[in-house]
């Protein structure tokens, strides 16, 4: 037995009210369960209970047994004191309050629905599960409610991505622009490189970026000095040594160092995907748009970021992948596969905190955006839609993330969407 079952039984009335009564004997009408609390003290506030002949207003606290209301030490601790209902599992302590008053004690097995506890035990079985618990379930889930919770998933997954960005905004004194700069660093690093490069942008001082960044040989010798590339002594093209020569110019200019003990990888990257092509592209992207913030937060759809993000690299990365040595010709454009993922992973999150930061609500125009782009291939989205899970966009592929690394991961059936309703069946 675990004690979120007795939290969802309780918070879902899945349980007889009819005849309800404490150990002693005196009746228990529901009047409301009260507040699911997920933080410190009861675990439901503002309950509004009639046992016996009196109305109470208080808290209810929740336990396997009842001894474990002191084995949690809940007698010295203030916030306990306004309890008013305990409920438990197993009736093995009797529970008094400080002023040796005794509170009331539902024995929640007495009143449970033996089809709550079936369908509780199927969902939390370990026979046959490969993947999830809900594995042979999930497809017959009613899809209106699934695509609901989708939704609300969606959503908590930019609560989530928003912490960072409310962090680096306290970081820069609230400049948007940096926070932009800064992520887009760290989405243009991809997987291999992203960290790397969120540490350089965020050593940068966005100022001096944001007045070179007109001149896309200025822009590219800071990030490429900055993520130390230009300390090859053996190239000798006149690229590769104007850069060096501007990079020398701006550290006087400026006075920053460049961190050496750490540099980008290549290794196990397509061409396209090289760090050097990545930083390339972002200063072209900066040297087109000089209000680039401005632009990407007052976007209303997939085409107008798709223009936004139609630029080439500077001519040099027309025939090179790396400094020095040559390829085949092929112009340096952002393709439409990475600027979806920009925008699933560092625009609509932007849009998001922006929107939250003025008070305003853009979460329809999110939507139709993330809803227009074709959802994301990997490992665990192809596990779910193998599972017969209806996943049409990018907005349903993130929900899917959201879904299975903070409930199914971590088994918390009981709060998500689907483990309710299939505990709920016949209940």
């Amino acid at each position: 037995m675990r004690e979120d079952l007795l939290h969802f039984i309780w918070k879902y009335k899945k349980l007889q009210l009819k005849g309800l009564q404490t150990t002693k004997g005196d009746a228990i009408n529901v009047v409301s369960v009260g507040t699911h609390n997920y933080n410190e003290g009861p675990d439901f506030f503002n309950a509004q209970l009639k046992i016996g002949n009196q109305l109470w207003a208080g808290n209810v606290e929740i336990h396997i047994n009842a001894s474990d209301w002191y084995a949690h030490n809940h007698e010295k601790d203030k916030n306990y004191e306004n309890v008013i209902l305990h409920i438990v599992w197993q009736d093995d302590a009797t529970v008094f309050r400080p002023d040796n008053s005794e509170i009331p004690t539902l024995v929640l097995k007495d009143f449970i629905s033996s089809a709550v506890l079936k369908n509780y035990q199927k969902l939390f079985s370990s026979e046959s599960k490969k993947f999830i618990n809900c594995e042979k379930d999930i497809a017959f889930v009613d899809s209106f409610l699934f695509h609901n919770w989708l939704d609300r998933l969606y959503f908590e997954r930019l609560e989530q991505k928003s912490v960072i960005i409310t962090q680096l905004l306290k970081e820069s004194n609230n400049n948007w622009e940096h926070v932009l700069f800064v992520l887009l660093m760290k989405s243009f690093g991809s997987t291999i490189n992203g960290d790397f490069f969120f540490q350089i942008a965020k050593n940068i001082d966005f100022s001096i970026f944001k007045k070179v960044c007109v001149k896309p040989i200025q822009a590219e010798s800071l990030l490429f000095g900055m993520a130390g590339l230009l300390n090859i002594d053996d190239v000798l093209d006149t690229y590769y040594r104007q850069l060096k020569k501007e990079y020398a110019f701006l550290q006087n200019k400026y006075s920053f160092t460049t961190n050496d003990e750490v540099s980008v990888a290549f290794f196990k990257l397509r061409p396209n995907n090289f760090p050097t092509i990545r930083l390339a592209q972002l200063c072209a992207l900066y040297a087109k748009h000089q209000a680039l913030f401005s632009k990407l937060v007052l976007a209303k759809s997939v085409e107008e970021i798709y223009n936004l993000c139609e630029i080439v690299a500077s001519d040099y990365w027309d025939n090179h992948y790396n400094f020095g040595k040559e390829s085949k010709q092929s112009k340096k454009r952002l393709t439409k596969p990475f600027i979806n993922l920009l925008i699933i992973n560092t625009i609509l999150p932007l849009k998001f905190s922006y929107s939250k930061y003025i008070g305003k609500d853009n979460n329809e125009i999110i939507l139709e955006i993330i809803t227009n782009l074709s959802y994301e291939k990997n490992t665990i989205v192809d596990k779910f839609k193998s599972q017969k899970v209806s996943i049409k966009n990018a907005k349903d592929s993130q929900s899917i993330l959201q879904l299975y690394k903070h409930y199914c991961v971590k088994n918390k059936c009981l709060q998500c969407a689907v483990g309710n309703n299939l505990l709920s069946r016949n209940s």
